[in-house]
């Protein structure tokens, strides 16, 4: 970062270049887009597929509302289908009730950091001439099938500061298609490929050197961050009682375990308030993601988008809590977190 400022180069230069150009040797694939968010990657993502007024596009209201928001910004409607319920990721079968003639892409998010069932719903996409823009906010590294997420449709991944690789603030589009690339690349700088000559209409989002320059030491640190994170997992599918763990990724495929999502059970799940009441009066710092789905946001109710019967994606809003698995967690934090999940 110092050699950032020292060099007054601050936006869009050369360590943007290069942290694109690790990122898509990373993930395997011709091409990586730098933005100034995971929200903002997702809107060009979209807009370089094609999505706009009139189309809809499938996604899962069991998120953070930026799928929603980023599709709305296209003048597009959100369909929410609804989960798998051990999964959390949407389901299939749901995405292929959910199509009309207007549905023109699909956004799965891989939540938590397990990949969605990308072998069904490219089916679905294939069958119907569907795009797909992966939502992997939460799932660098993660993979399908022995495949990265961001490699099966448009990625877009989210670096801000509480994901598995972070540049403090930042976004990123994996493709392999070269006019995607260009297309987003000409979005994210107000439609300009050369300064002052504006050839459609496009945004400000572009990435800032001083973030491109924590994110490629953190990118280096992919594979250790990851692996403590997994580590902690497994611990906790060992240890934890009273709780329902998280369903293992299959054995072809990887979570990366940005959450470690449990679910109250019985008597419980009736009483998740004060369970995360408890859990933080033990000293451990836990979260019900998300207690709000999509579909339950005051901004999309107004809209008409609330009127969806989504029972799996309710009951997991009221059942779930994400416990600490990141890297700064130790054997002696997991005891402390195992102890305080027992006396729930």
């Amino acid at each position: 970062m110092l050699d950032v400022m020292d060099s007054g180069m601050l936006v869009q230069g050369p360590r943007t270049a290069a942290f694109e150009s690790a990122f898509a040797s990373e993930l395997g694939v011709a091409h990586a887009v730098a933005t100034s968010s995971g929200t903002t990657a997702l809107h060009l993502a979209l807009l370089a597929a094609g999505v706009g007024p009139g189309d809809e596009v499938i996604t899962s209201a069991f998120s953070f509302v930026a799928p929603a928001n980023a599709i709305l910004y296209c003048g597009a409607t959100p369909v929410f289908a609804d989960i798998e319920p051990r999964s959390f990721n949407l389901d299939p079968a749901a995405v292929a009730r959910a199509i009309t003639p207007r549905t023109r892409a699909i956004v799965p998010v891989h939540l938590f950091g397990r990949a969605c069932d990308m072998t069904a719903l490219l089916a679905v996409a294939g069958a119907h001439g569907l795009a797909v823009v992966e939502d992997c906010a939460q799932a660098i590294g993660a993979t399908f099938a022995g495949t990265r997420v961001g490699r099966f449709g448009i990625g877009a991944f989210s670096l801000y500061a509480t994901k598995n690789v972070t540049s403090g603030e930042g976004g990123m589009i994996t493709t392999n298609d070269l006019a995607v690339a260009d297309a987003c690349r000409l979005t994210r700088q107000h439609g300009a490929r050369q300064r002052h000559r504006h050839e459609v209409l496009g945004y400000n989002y572009r990435m800032t050197d001083l973030h491109a320059a924590i994110g490629l030491v953190q990118l280096g640190r992919l594979a250790e961050l990851t692996a403590a994170r997994q580590e902690n997992a497994r611990w906790y599918d060992h240890h934890l009682r009273g709780v329902e763990t998280p369903e293992p990724a299959p054995s072809d495929s990887e979570h990366v375990y940005h959450q470690y999502t449990v679910r109250l059970s019985g008597a419980q799940a009736h009483e998740r308030d004060a369970a995360l009441a408890r859990l933080a009066e033990a000293g451990v710092e836990a979260g019900a993601f998300y207690a709000v789905p999509a579909h339950r946001q005051g901004h999309l109710i107004k809209r008409g988008f609330g009127d969806v019967v989504l029972p799996h994606t309710d009951r997991a809003a009221q059942e779930v809590i994400a416990l600490p698995v990141h890297p700064g967690v130790g054997p002696a934090e997991r005891e402390i977190v195992a102890a305080a999940v027992a006396s729930l």
